[in-house]
Order: C-alpha cells, then sequence, then structure tokens
C-alpha cells in the first residue's frame, strides 16, 4: 500500500471534523469566506494583479479511493524511509511546511497523514484572517485558529499567523468612522487577536499586500480600502505597533507577492525602508513566491538578496510558494480569457522535470541563505491546490505531493543528494 492512499470516509471525516471545530447552528460562527490571496503569473516586465475564486472550497474534499498504481518513482526504494525526510533534510536551516484548513486535520485525511510525516511548521489559507475571525464587531469565533494551533502544539510544530490585516479579507465596519475611530477598532481587534495566542504564535503577517499593483507608480503604496478610510497610509504603523504591543516577543512581518519581478521587488524594499526608519517594530519579510514554469529562480531568490542588503537582521520566510504549470497572460486572471490549455488529469514528464529542477535550484538558495527561517508551501498536495480552480477550473500541478498524495520527482530531488533529475 502506498505510504499516502488512504481510503477515506467522508462521513467519517465530518462527524470528527464537528466534534473538532463544531458545525451548524449557535455561536457566532462566521460564513465561510474563504478567498484567497494570489498573485499573477505573467513574466512581463509589468505584472498584474490577479483575481482570485472568491470562495475556494474551504474543506478540500480528497479522492475517496486514490489510484495507488503508476506513482511510484523509481529512485525512491523503499517507502518507509521517506518518514519525515522533508522536515528533517532542511532541519538544521530552516523550518518547512504549508498553508492548510482545520478539516486536513483531522479523521484519516491524507493531507493529514502528509503534515504528520513531514512538515515541522503550519500556516492557514484562510482561517485566521479578519471575515473569518470577527466578521460583526465585537463577535469573535476562534474555533478554527484554536484548532489550528492546538494541533500544531500537539504534533511539535510551530505555526505562523496570516494575517492580521489584509485589504481582502477587511469586514466593512473596520472602516467605517473617522480615522481615529478605525484606529482604534483595528488596535482593539488586533490586541484581543494577538493577545488570545500570546507565547503560543511566534510569528505573524501583520500587513498582506499593501504594495501598489502598479508597478511604475511612484507611490508604493497600494490604493486600498485602507488608504482611502485612513485618508493614508498610517494603518500599517498602528497595526505594527498594537501587535507589538500584545506581544513584544513576536517577529511581526510584512508579507506580498510578486517580489520576485524587479519592479515590485524595489517597491516592497521601499516600504520596509520607510517603515524601519520610522522605528515600526517589523521583524520580518515574508516572501509569497506564486510563480509558473517559466520563472528564472534567480529573480526569486533576488528577492531574498534585496532583503537581506537592507542590513536590518530581518528574518525572511517563504509564506505561500506554489509553480503553476500555466503562465497565463492577464486577460486570463481578470475576464478568464486567453487562458492556457489544461493539460488535463495526467502532466507530461518533461513539465514535471522542469518543475523539480526550479524547486531544486530555489531550495539550494534557500539554504544558502541564513536569513530564510521558514519555507510554506500554499497546500499540501496537487488535490487540494486553489490553482484548480483559479484562474480558471482546469488541473494544476503546483505542489510537493501529487492527487495520489505520494512525494513527486520534486520532493526527491530536495531531499536526495544522490537524485538525478530526468533530462529534457
Amino acid at each position: 500500500m502506498k505510504l499516502y492512499s488512504v481510503a477515506l470516509s467522508k462521513l467519517l471525516l465530518l462527524s470528527v471534523s464537528c466534534l473538532l471545530i463544531g458545525c451548524g447552528g449557535g455561536g457566532a460562527a462566521p460564513a465561510q469566506s474563504a478567498a484567497s490571496e494570489t498573485s499573477s503569473f505573467g513574466t512581463s516586465s509589468s505584472p498584474t494583479t490577479n483575481t482570485p475564486d472568491p470562495n475556494p472550497d474551504p474543506d478540500p474534499d480528497p479522492d475517496p479511493d486514490p489510484d495507488p498504481s503508476g506513482t511510484e518513482d523509481p529512485q525512491q526504494g523503499d517507502e518507509g524511509s521517506i518518514e519525515g525526510l522533508f522536515r528533517n533534510t532542511f532541519a538544521n536551516n530552516f523550518k518547512v511546511g504549508g498553508a492548510v484548513y482545520a478539516d486536513q486535520l483531522v479523521g484519516d485525511h491524507p493531507d493529514r497523514a502528509i503534515v504528520e510525516s513531514q512538515f515541522n511548521s503550519l500556516g492557514s489559507e484562510y482561517e485566521m484572517k479578519a471575515d473569518f475571525i470577527a466578521p460583526e464587531e465585537g463577535v469573535y469565533n476562534f474555533e478554527r485558529v484554536d484548532a489550528l494551533v492546538q494541533y500544531a502544539e500537539d504534533n511539535n510544530m510551530e505555526i505562523r499567523f496570516h494575517a492580521l490585516l489584509w485589504h481582502e479579507s477587511t469586514p466593512d465596519y473596520f472602516l467605517e468612522g473617522t480615522p481615529e475611530e478605525i484606529k482604534t477598532r483595528l488596535e482593539s481587534y488586533i490586541t484581543t487577536v494577538v493577545t488570545r495566542y500570546k507565547g503560543r504564535i511566534k510569528s505573524w503577517d501583520v500587513v498582506n499586500e499593501v504594495v501598489t499593483v502598479d508597478s511604475n507608480a511612484s507611490d508604493p503604496y497600494r490604493q486600498s480600502n485602507w488608504q482611502a478610510a485612513v485618508g493614508s497610509n498610517d494603518y500599517i504603523e498602528w497595526a505594527f505597533n498594537a501587535a507589538h504591543a500584545a506581544d513584544p516577543d513576536a517577529i511581526l512581518f510584512i508579507n506580498d507577492y510578486e517580489t520576485e519581478f524587479p519592479q515590485k521587488r524595489a517597491q516592497y524594499m521601499q516600504i520596509i525602508q520607510e517603515l524601519l526608519d520610522k522605528g515600526v517594530p517589523l521583524g520580518g519579510v515574508g516572501h509569497q513566491f506564486h510563480l509558473n514554469v517559466d520563472i528564472d529562480p534567480q529573480e526569486v531568490l533576488a528577492a531574498i538578496d534585496a532583503t537581506d542588503a537592507l542590513f536590518e537582521d530581518l528574518v525572511v520566510h517563504v509564506t505561500e510558494l506554489d509553480l503553476s504549470v500555466y503562465n497565463d497572460p492577464g486577460t486570463c486572471w481578470h475576464t478568464q480569457e486567453n487562458c492556457d490549455a489544461d493539460y488535463g488529469p495526467e502532466l507530461p514528464d518533461s513539465i514535471n522535470n522542469k518543475q523539480a529542477r526550479i524547486i531544486k535550484t530555489l531550495f539550494d538558495g534557500f539554504v544558502a541563505r541564513p536569513s530564510v527561517e521558514m519555507v510554506h508551501f500554499w497546500g499540501v498536495s496537487d488535490e487540494q491546490s486553489w490553482l484548480n480552480r483559479s484562474p480558471v477550473e482546469r488541473s494544476n500541478f503546483p505542489l510537493l505531493f501529487d492527487r495520489n498524495y505520494e512525494p513527486k520527482t520534486w520532493f526527491h530531488a530536495i531531499t536526495d543528494p544522490d537524485y538525478v533529475i530526468p533530462p529534457e
């Protein structure tokens, strides 16, 4: 039997999930909105922001009977030998893991087996965002976050919080009233959340995606609903200061996407430097790295080098790594037109091996850069990835484990120094 080919009863999963995190009526559980921030995958010098699926499935539903045939890598050897291999390979360099939903970590969910076998850190795709935790003013739902944090502690994993402030997950009431009223409301929310997990969560994405979507803009800050309501970018400082006051020992991050592009990277570094010059307690920089198979891995690593070149001793986290097999134009993301053709359920070996070479180069680069302290994939297995639904519905293959929950060529390329990636 394959290591991760686990039969799953949907009824059992639902029952166990309800016991752990609660299902159905009562309390103040928010609607399950689950939009996940993402990047565009164009390779032009002026990248544009995509339009992600507003409601990706918050409860990934695995194949109840994964096909165990045809996925064994000929160089893999004894399947039991990979237990703990991913986390152990990089144990002296950085934590490794991925973003999940709480429902993936209960019962016999196949992703749970992967997480417990291979990860030593966790993140959340959506259940830590403001419109999930506090959809109404003064009403909090911590069930999912509590479950994730407790699971991480029970399994000796570190967990990072994503994210306290993101313009796309901000409930409307946050932005009502005068700037002073908005500040007070934001500070109250952040104080409540950070205090609840003080000493339990070390790393926090305080603000997410505050860089402009216009790579040619002179003002590096995003023209967001927060900027419009406050009338300035002061909300960023308010958020960091409130989080630091609630837990002075926490590492506080800014996080953004498309930092592999030089223009966006320069704007990101400008904002970071301005915040540091103002004395904002920023201790870490997150690079999302939603990539595609046409990316130059050296441009990705250049984003980390640019952070290091600020000479501010900033911690670097790779927060949302995935590697799409499609390189769609901006029209695909905005209007779902001119998208690359669907590969279907079987990816050509040549593309899989191309992905493996990119990932191998990236992980070698991460290891060579001591500022990198955590590397997270945006998901666990291909079956669950948001890229199967965005920008259009089609098969994508962006993660370390395949639809049968088996390690892919990439896995062996980064964990076995003797593994040879097949040539093109």
